[in-house]
């Protein structure tokens, strides 16, 4: 089965931002991944409510929205107005995880927990069962465009027997520094969705950037 392919729509020209969205309207993408940062968890400040409207508008495409913020059960009821269909909330920062899936499921929206690359996967032993999907950071939250951390892929392997032996369907996302040379790996380690920003972006074309991401 192909992996999903979720452009993260941060690399984008933001002065051309309806002309990226329907770039990857055209595109065979599955998701548009849109970062949302905070400053304050993060060392980074993206964008917010309005600017996920605004891609809204104009995607065909479900928006799999990622929340590198404080206090995320604040703003879960605006982003799922916003657009949101997936509602990726940071295990670091959510002190009853398991009542914030349940707000996220409450709203219609999938719910997927985030881990930075120094958390351990076995932490969300007990709430693997009950979410759509973990994000697993593969660079530092807070800037594109950063390195690959090599030993996202024994995570990745790891996390992938924790949701096999939880009989979870839960699926494995990879953020951070995804590539035609790291993707195979990720895929084998147990990876179904990959993110991609630069890597896509910055492709003199984009599309077939995709494509060739989704033919792994």
């Amino acid at each position: 089965m192909p992996p999903l392919i979720a452009p993260s729509i941060l690399a984008a020209d933001f002065a051309n931002l309806q002309r990226e969205v329907e770039m990857l309207n055209g595109s065979v993408a599955d998701y548009i991944h849109v970062d949302i940062m905070d400053g304050v968890f993060v060392p980074n400040i993206s964008f917010g409510i309005p600017v996920t409207e605004a891609i809204k508008t104009y995607a065909e495409k479900p928006l799999d929205v990622h929340l590198m913020i404080v206090n995320p059960d604040q703003y879960l009821e605006a982003f799922r107005r916003a657009g949101a269909e997936i509602l990726s909330v940071h295990y670091e920062a959510c002190t009853h995880l398991h009542r914030t899936v349940q707000a996220i499921h409450s709203l219609g929206a999938k719910a997927g927990v985030a881990i930075n690359p120094h958390t351990p996967v076995h932490l969300l032993e007990e709430i693997i069962g009950d979410i759509d999907m973990v994000c697993m950071m593969s660079v530092n939250p807070g800037f594109g465009g950063q390195k690959f951390i090599e030993n996202t892929y024994s995570k990745v392997a790891r996390l992938k027997e924790l949701i096999l032996k939880k009989g979870s369907s839960a699926k494995i996302e990879i953020d951070g520094g995804v590539n035609l040379e790291n993707a195979p790996k990720l895929i084998a380690a147990g990876a179904d969705v990959l993110v991609a920003g630069s890597f896509v972006f910055s492709s003199s074309d984009p599309k077939a950037t995709i494509a060739s991401l989704k033919s792994l």
